[in-house]
Parts: structure tokens; C-alpha cells; sequence
């Protein structure tokens, strides 16, 4: 079984700032990439950011300059570090890895269960 836990989500002022963390947990084989996305009520779940292949990070548009997504790769967690937060980024955000369990020969996206990230006016 694997789960990823998500942690560090609440209430933050506008131009605030809130850390997110996300430790993956399990019979882990490895892990392809991981990353943060969001989602707000009627609308599709969107990329925030995430580490690809060959360590390489992709951010949206929306956040560059704001946002910084790190890892500790020994401890299967990985962090999105959200300063000037806007109105505008509150949402629902979840953790995603791509990782391969033990004793499988397939990588497959698990999620978390989410944390909410609201941001005041």
C-alpha cells in the first residue's frame, strides 16, 4: 500500500506565505516524479508544479517567481513553498507521485487526499 500525506495547508493574509509538505509512504520501489496541483470548485484540477525526469521542475505560469518546489529525496517528500500568496491561489491542492511499488514492473500516479489553502483579501 502507498499513501501521501500532505501536510502545512490553512488561512494566510494576502501576500502571505504557507509551506506545503508531502512525505509518500509504503512499499516504494521508486519514484518517477512528484509534484503539487489545485483545484477550485467547477473547475478541472491544474498543474501548480512538479519534478519530472532527470530531476527537472515545471512550474504553471500563474506561480513562477512565487512558488519553489524542493525534495528530500531520502524521506520520499517533496515541498511547495508558496510565498505572495493571492486570492486567486486559494484552492484545494494536492500531492502527486508517479512511483513504482515493490515488486511491480509498472509506475503508476498516486494521490493524496488533499489540503486547503485559502488566501484573504
Amino acid at each position: 500500500q502507498v499513501q501521501l500525506v500532505e501536510s502545512g495547508g490553512g488561512l494566510v493574509q494576502s501576500g502571505g506565505a504557507l509551506r506545503l509538505s508531502c512525505a509518500a509512504s509504503g512499499s516504494i520501489f521508486s519514484i518517477n516524479g512528484m509534484g503539487w496541483y489545485r483545484q477550485v470548485p467547477g473547475k478541472q484540477r491544474e498543474l501548480v508544479a512538479r519534478f519530472i525526469s532527470g530531476g527537472t521542475t515545471e512550474y504553471a505560469d500563474s506561480v513562477k517567481g512565487r512558488f519553489t518546489i524542493s525534495r528530500d529525496n531520502a524521506k520520499n517528500t517533496v515541498y511547495l513553498q508558496m510565498n505572495s500568496l493571492k486570492p486567486e491561489d486559494t484552492a484545494v491542492y494536492y500531492c502527486n507521485a508517479n512511483l513504482r511499488k515493490s515488486g511491480s514492473y509498472s509506475s503508476y500516479s498516486y494521490w493524496g487526499q488533499g489540503t486547503q489553502v485559502t488566501v484573504s483579501s
